[in-house]
């Protein structure tokens, strides 16, 4: 993941084409028209902010939230030949992955931007979720090394199966089969499964890297070949910027590599900002809401500024505080009602017992103040513990 130091290039080591290595530096070398093909190559860091988990990420990864599909073992929901076997996995994880259900990041949009800009050489990416397209790059832009849920085919006779049919079998979890007659083979998104080749797309164009004047690599580990060696085509002078949250591969060790190590949304907006573009992103990536794409006029809270994914945190870290506020308070307030109830009924049992006999024991509010005893290991048995937990805990019930 991360490189040693000793093969970071020495930061007394002059850089060769841009005047210094600073995203700055970059944003000139773009404006003085010296970017003109411009190679993007990006990972499954460049949609988690739109919610899409990532693969491998520790509880929160795709991977780790595949127990309830009863799987031999994670990745054997994109394996080929359980997918032979077992089609239903694969098809009730789509469910949660198939495009139009997520909004495209600012990212995204960045990369639109750079194609509308006459910029944009090629777009290499390893996601599989179509953001991109989704986004407004369109598909002769773009190497998606790891295949999409851009098209479908049967994994047979690789004989292309109609979108909408495709759409109807992810939201219902159907497996759908060839259309052609004698075939019946399975169908899947042109995804690409353990067990098979990349797209012959991906080989066509990985000598592109090598033609081009500046590279952004955003959001990827890079630890999986042949994506990984991608920079690495790249000319020694051609300037590589990496927008990433750790540096990662090789990046760092040209004279011409830039590290802005944060998150991808919040790079982007910098370099656009640097460009003098943010307008025209954010203007872009407006586009890209809901409420835009049904051609709904703009709702009163899409006037605030959009927040950072700290900001988003922050809020979300907030609502959970107030939430848990609201719900000690209420219990809170429970329990004062609770015992303000049982103490007016004890009142109201002795004045009637006093009424009737002055002198008699108290032996029904005796009941309620010390024989009555809450059952733990029977919530159906007549107590009130699995409703009011707190009972046994308090001495005056």
């Amino acid at each position: 993941m991360g490189q040693d130091e000793s093969r970071m290039v020495d930061k007394k080591t002059p850089p060769q084409t841009l005047k210094s290595r600073t995203l700055e530096a970059v944003a000139a070398y773009i404006k003085e028209g010296s970017a003109r093909r411009i190679v993007v190559m990006t990972g499954a860091g460049i949609s988690t902010s739109a919610g899409i988990p990532d693969f491998r990420s520790p509880d929160t990864g795709l991977y780790a939230n595949l127990a309830r599909l009863n799987l031999p073992y994670a990745e054997a929901v994109f394996d080929i030949e359980y997918f032979r076997g077992n089609p239903l996995p694969f098809y009730a994880l789509a469910q949660e992955l198939y495009p139009g259900k997520y909004r495209p990041t600012i990212t995204h949009s960045f990369i639109h931007l750079l194609h509308q800009k006459g910029l944009l050489l090629k777009l290499f990416t390893q996601n599989i979720d179509c953001l991109e397209r989704e986004a407004g790059v369109p598909g002769h832009k773009i190497v998606e090394a790891h295949g999409s849920f851009a098209s479908q085919s049967c994994i047979d006779c690789k004989a292309p199966y109609p979108e909408d049919l495709m759409k109807k079998a992810i939201k219902e979890e159907i497996v759908p089969k060839c259309l052609r007659k004698r075939c019946d083979g399975l169908v899947k998104p042109d995804i690409v499964f353990f067990g098979e080749q990349m797209p012959a797309d991906f080989f066509h164009n990985r000598s592109l890297p090598g033609d081009a004047d500046l590279c952004i690599v955003m959001g990827t580990s890079l630890s999986v070949q042949p994506f990984a060696s991608l920079p690495m085509m790249c000319g020694d002078g051609t300037p590589r910027l990496l927008i990433n949250s750790e540096q990662v591969g090789e990046m760092g060790s040209r004279a011409d590599d830039v590290l802005l190590l944060q998150d991808c949304d919040t790079g982007v907006r910098k370099l656009a900002e640097a460009c003098g573009w943010l307008d025209e992103l954010e203007a872009l990536w407006e586009q890209t809401a809901p409420w835009a794409r049904a051609g709904q006029p703009k709702p009163d809270k899409a006037d605030e500024p959009e927040k950072s994914f700290d900001e988003l945190l922050q809020d979300e870290v907030d609502k959970l505080t107030k939430e848990i506020d609201k719900n000690l308070k209420l219990t809170q307030d429970q329990h004062t009602w609770l015992e303000n109830h049982v103490d007016n009924k004890i009142a109201r049992i002795r004045d009637a017992e006093a009424d009737k006999d002055p002198t008699a024991p108290l032996t029904t509010a005796q009941s309620l103040t010390s024989e009555t005893k809450v059952d733990r290991s029977d919530p159906s048995g007549g107590g009130l513990y699995h409703v009011f937990p707190w009972l046994d805990k308090k001495s005056s019930l």
